[in-house]
């Protein structure tokens, strides 16, 4: 009779070794493992990096490479901008952007900084805000909104257009160039230009007769009329002092007299100039009625 092997049936212990157990053990560390998975693969490449920057056949090398993939890339045909479109400028200011930004196409959209053509574009003074981009069909578009005329004004070095809020649009030669603009002048009227359209709006009735506002001593306004009329407005409430005037004119004719100028700066004492000669002749009409009376 055979004898049975006890070692045949023997199970292998399913427990770990020690030094199993401790790699396995520390492992489990967060820090080690990061080490492990990221730190060791970057320390490599940093070496690699290294031992070909080191190299200078192999610098060399690396920047052909670069060179050749990047020109690859961007050279590519619907990477290419052929022409630039500009949408909502006038002529003129069409010829200011092609100025201030020369492009020679075709050009590379990754050649272009976009940004930086729009702030250029963006310190012309017609243009109140743009939009540049590239479109799909490799054109460059800028899309523009210029600043709407509002007032002409005129300084002691020439005539400057201005927006309703006062900030510059262009320089004109001649008042003709934008006769339908109403005239402000004086040293800081383009701050006070909200004030200045509420007083043209007062001064309809004068329409015919207005001239233009002058900013006086950067305080006050005075209203210009033909024949060399003015009416001087105070500092304070100009609007309600302009309609006084204008009520007085329409009950006594007043601008229709010999009359230089309205003074409304101290409105509880308003005073008149009168033109060279007005008084006399007004003393002669009293001397010959009083004679007549006699």
């Amino acid at each position: 009779m055979s004898q049975i092997n006890p070692d045949r049936y023997t199970r292998s212990d399913p427990a770990p070794s020690l030094w199993s157990y401790r790699l396995l053990r520390l492992m489990l560390s967060p820090y080690l493992r990061r080490m492990v998975f990221y730190g060791i693969p970057a320390l490599f490449l940093v070496g690699v990096g290294v031992i070909n920057i080191t190299n200078e056949q192999r610098r060399e090398q690396v920047l052909t490479t670069y060179s050749e993939m990047k020109t690859f890339v961007t050279e590519r045909p619907e990477f290419t901008v052929n022409l630039m479109s500009l949408k909502g400028a006038s002529d003129s200011v069409m010829q200011d952007i092609r100025e201030v930004v020369p492009i020679d196409f075709p050009i590379s959209k990754f050649d272009l900084d976009l940004d930086q053509m729009r702030q250029i574009i963006l310190g012309l003074g017609p243009v109140k805000d743009v939009d540049v981009r590239v479109r799909s069909s490799g054109v460059l578009q800028v899309d523009v909104v210029e600043r709407l005329p509002a007032f002409l004004w005129r300084r002691d070095d020439g005539l400057e257009v201005l927006d309703a809020t006062g900030i510059y649009v262009r320089t004109v030669t001649s008042r003709l160039q934008y006769s339908n603009l109403p005239l402000i002048a004086g040293e800081g009227a383009d701050t006070q230009v909200a004030q200045a359209k509420q007083i043209f709006v007062a001064a309809k009735p004068l329409k015919e007769r207005l001239r233009g506002l002058v900013f006086i001593g950067e305080r006050r306004w005075d209203v210009v009329l033909d024949k060399g009329q003015r009416l001087m407005l105070p500092e304070e409430d100009p609007v309600l002092a302009l309609e006084r005037v204008i009520a007085m004119d329409q009950a006594e004719d007043l601008l229709t007299r010999s009359v230089k100028a309205v003074d409304f700066r101290l409105q509880n004492r308003p005073t008149l100039q009168l033109r060279s000669g007005a008084m006399e002749a007004f003393r002669e009409i009293k001397l010959m009625q009083l004679g007549q009376i006699k």
